[in-house]
C-alpha cells in the first residue's frame, strides 16, 4: 500500500494511497530543470474506463496564445497545466459523477514547458512518468477507515448541487423524507437530500449505514451506541426500527445543547419580557419516540458524565447462548447528526477486533451501569489504563476512555506533546506534525458564583500545536476552527502553516464563482486528529472523540486512539492537506463588506479586469516554481518531503 514512485530523467513521480483519493507528488532532481517550467498536466485512467485530464482551478488570459487541445476546457491540465508540486485527485469531483469507479487507477504526469516567447509547447510524451495505485475506501487487515467530506464551503459542492441546495428543510422535525428535492444546480438539475448527503457524507456515511443495515437485516446481532448529537433522519428511523425490536441500547448526552430541562419560574414582568420559547432540541424528539417503540424495555439511558457524553460509538454484538459476544465497533469524531454527517469535515474508524470491540462494550457496560455519572466512572478500571491491540491483523493502537482524574488526563495528553516535542527534535527536514484539530484555543471561564473572568485552562497539546508552526526545522501543517489566529502559507517562509477553517467573510472574485456560505450552521474542522512523523520510522496518528484538552478529558465521556502505522498515517495526512490547501485559499481571499471587491468595485470593472488584478490566471514564466527551490521557504521543504 503506502506509495509507488517512477523517475523519468530528472523528474520524478510519486502517488499515495488515501481513502478513496490519491495523492500526486512530483519532483526535479536539481532546480535547473525547472527552467521554463509551465507546470504539469495529469491524466488519469480508471481501470477499463476512458481516460481524462484532471481540471485546473485556473487557466491562461488568452489561452489562444499557448498549445491548446481544442476538445477539452481551458481549465483541463493538458490546456492548464498546475503550477503546483502536489496534488490530490478525489475522483467524482469534476469526471464520473457522483458515483465515480473504484479501483486500479493510471496516473500519467508529463512537466509542460514555455518556449521563448512564454507560450506553452505542446505535451511531448517522451517526459511522461506513469504509476499504477489502488484508488479505493481504506482497509487495512482489520481496520477500516471513513471520512465526511465537509465541503459544503466549496466550488465542488456548488458545481454539483447549486450553492443553494439546503442541508435540511427549514424548521425540520427529527424525521423528514430524504428524498424530497433538496435545491437544483446552475443547469437546472434537481437533486435530493439524500443525494447531496451520499456525496457530502462520502465513505464516512456509507461505512456508518453499512453498520447500521448490517444489524438491521441479520436478526443475531445486537449494538450497543454512544451518541453525543442525534437526528440524521435516516439513522433515527433505523434506530427506532432497532427499539421496536429490543435489538439496541442507546446512551445519549443530555447536556444543555442536546436536551431542554425543567423551566426556571419566571417574575410576571420577566415572563411578559421574554421572547417565543424554543423549540426543544431534536434529541429531546428522539427520547419520547426511542421510549414509545421500546415499549416496556429500558433500552435507553441519558446522561453527560460531568460535562458531554461525547463518545460517538457503534458496538455490534453476536447473540449467544449464554452471552452476546462483541464482534465489531465503530468510533471517531463524527456525531450521527445531519451537521456531524454532512457539514463537519470528520473521521469515523471501524475495527472488525473481538477484543476492540470487547473494551468498548466494557466501557458502555460501565457508564450503563453507572448511569453516565463521571466521579463513577473514573474510579473503574476503564478509566486509569491505556489498553493496546495484540492482534497482528489490527494495525498497532493504544485507546484511552475517559473521564479521567486530573493525574490521568495529564498523563494521556503528554503522550502527544512528548511525540510532537519529539518531531521538533529530528534532523531538519526530517520532523512533520500536520493536524486537524476542532479548536486550539480555549475560551475564558467565567466563574458563575463571583462573575470573574479567569484565564483559559491550560492546555499542553493545543500550545504544542500552536507553537509547533513557528518551529522551522519542523513540517507542521495545520487547521482549526479557532486557532487564535491565522498563519497563512505565505512566500520565503519556512515556518509551518495554521489556517483558520471558518473564513468570516469569504468573497471569491471572478472566474471563481462565491461558495455556498455555511457558517453558524457548525464547525467546519470538527476532526481531532494529530499525524507525527510522516515518513519516518514509527508514524503514529492520534484520533478519535476526544478534543485534546485537559477539560475534555477530565468531564467528558470521550475515546482516544494512537494509531501506529505508516499506511494509516498516510491517509489522514492527505485529509489534512486538502483541509489545509482548501481553506488557505479561502483564508487568503476572504474579503470584507468594505473591500475594494465590494459590490461597487465589480460595477466598475469587467470580470476578466477583476480577474487580472486579483491575479487569478496561471503565469506565463517558470517564476511560480522559485519557491519550491528555496530553502528558506515551506514550499521547498513541501516538495522534498512528499516528492
Amino acid at each position: 500500500m503506502g506509495s509507488v514512485s517512477r523517475k523519468n530523467g530528472d523528474f520524478s513521480l510519486r502517488a499515495y494511497r488515501g481513502d478513496a483519493k490519491t495523492l500526486l507528488a512530483f519532483n526535479f532532481a536539481s532546480k535547473a530543470a525547472t527552467k521554463n517550467l509551465a507546470g504539469f498536466t495529469i491524466a488519469c485512467q480508471p481501470k477499463g474506463g476512458a481516460p481524462y485530464y484532471i481540471h485546473n482551478q485556473l487557466r491562461f488570459e488568452k489561452p489562444a496564445d499557448h498549445a491548446q487541445v481544442a476538445s477539452e476546457p481551458a481549465d483541463s491540465s493538458i490546456n492548464a497545466p498546475i503550477h503546483k508540486f502536489r496534488w490530490v485527485h478525489v475522483p467524482g469531483q469534476v469526471h464520473q459523477g457522483l458515483q465515480p469507479f473504484f479501483g486500479d487507477y493510471t496516473y500519467t504526469v508529463t512537466p509542460r514547458f514555455f518556449d521563448d516567447k512564454r507560450s506553452l509547447q505542446p505535451l511531448e510524451p517522451t517526459l511522461s512518468a506513469s504509476v499504477d495505485i489502488e484508488v479505493n475506501e481504506f482497509v487495512k487487515g482489520n481496520l477500516t477507515l471513513g471520512f465526511a467530506r465537509g465541503y459544503t464551503q466549496s466550488q465542488a459542492f456548488d458545481n454539483h448541487f447549486g450553492k443553494d441546495t439546503k442541508i435540511q428543510p427549514d424548521g425540520r422535525a427529527l424525521q423528514f423524507d430524504t428524498s424530497q428535492i433538496a435545491g437544483k444546480n446552475a443547469q437546472g438539475e434537481e437533486f435530493s437530500y439524500q443525494q447531496a448527503y451520499e456525496w457530502l457524507g462520502f465513505t464516512a456515511r456509507e461505512k456508518i449505514f453499512a453498520v447500521l443495515d448490517e444489524v438491521l437485516s441479520n436478526k443475531n446481532l445486537l449494538i450497543d451506541v454512544f451518541a453525543y448529537d442525534l437526528n440524521e433522519p435516516d439513522m433515527v428511523d433505523i434506530l427506532l426500527k432497532l427499539a421496536k425490536q429490543g435489538r439496541i441500547r442507546i446512551i445519549l448526552d443530555n447536556a444543555a445543547l442536546h436536551h431542554k430541562g425543567k423551566p426556571k419560574k419566571k417574575s410576571s414582568a420577566a415572563a411578559k419580557k421574554s421572547k417565543k420559547p424554543k423549540a426543544p432540541p431534536l434529541e429531546d424528539a428522539f427520547e419520547k419516540a426511542f421510549v414509545t417503540a421500546a415499549g416496556k424495555k429500558q433500552l435507553l439511558k441519558r446522561g453527560k458524565f460531568k460535562r458531554y457524553a461525547h463518545d460517538k460509538v457503534f458496538v455490534v454484538y453476536k447473540k449467544g447462548a449464554r452471552a452476546n459476544k462483541p464482534i465489531k465497533v465503530m468510533t471517531g469524531s463524527t456525531n450521527f447528526s445531519v451537521t456531524g454527517i454532512y457539514v463537519n469535515s470528520n473521521h469515523i474508524l471501524i475495527y472488525d477486533d473481538p477484543e476492540v470491540a470487547a473494551w468498548y462494550a466494557g466501557v458502555f457496560a460501565e457508564a450503563w451501569k453507572d448511569n453516565v455519572k463521571g466521579p463513577a466512572f473514573e474510579k473503574s478500571t476503564w478509566s486509569n489504563q491505556t489498553f493496546s491491540t495484540k492482534d497482528k491483523r489490527t494495525p498497532k493502537t493504544d485507546i484511552t476512555f475517559a473521564p479521567h482524574d486530573q493525574e490521568h488526563a495529564s498523563a494521556v495528553l503528554k503522550v502527544i506533546v512528548d511525540r510532537i516535542d519529539q518531531e521538533s527534535k529530528q534532523k531538519k527536514g526530517e520532523g512533520s506534525v500536520l493536524f486537524a484539530v476542532m479548536a486550539i484555543s480555549s475560551p475564558p471561564r467565567k466563574n458563575k458564583k463571583t462573575g470573574k473572568v479567569s484565564k483559559s485552562a491550560p492546555n499542553p497539546v493545543y500550545d504544542a500545536l500552536k507553537g509547533i508552526h513557528s518551529n522551522d526545522k519542523v513540517f507542521s501543517f495545520g487547521i482549526s476552527d479557532s486557532p487564535g489566529g491565522t498563519w497563512l502559507y505565505p512566500l520565503g517562509k519556512k515556518t509551518g502553516v495554521l489556517v483558520t477553517g471558518k473564513p468570516v467573510n469569504t468573497q471569491l472574485p471572478p472566474p471563481f464563482s462565491q461558495v455556498p456560505n455555511i457558517l453558524g450552521v457548525g464547525h467546519q474542522i470538527h476532526h481531532k486528529f494529530v499525524v507525527c512523523g510522516f515518513r519516518g520510522d514509527d508514524p503514529v496518528v492520534f484520533c478519535g472523540s476526544s478534543n485534546l484538552a485537559l477539560g475534555g478529558e477530565e468531564a467528558n465521556g470521550d475515546n482516544l486512539l494512537a494509531i501506529y502505522d505508516g499506511d494509516v498515517a498516510t491517509v489522514f495526512v492527505i485529509e489534512a492537506l486538502l483541509l489545509v490547501d482548501h481553506f488557505n485559499f479561502l483564508d487568503s481571499t476572504a474579503k470584507g463588506p468594505k473591500s475594494k471587491q465590494g459590490p461597487k468595485a465589480k460595477k466598475q470593472a469587467d470580470m476578466q479586469e477583476m480577474a487580472v488584478d486579483a491575479g487569478w490566471f496561471l503565469s506565463t514564466s517558470d517564476g511560480w516554481a522559485a519557491k519550491y527551490y528555496d530553502p528558506k521557504d515551506l514550499h521547498s521543504i513541501d516538495r522534498e518531503l512528499f516528492a
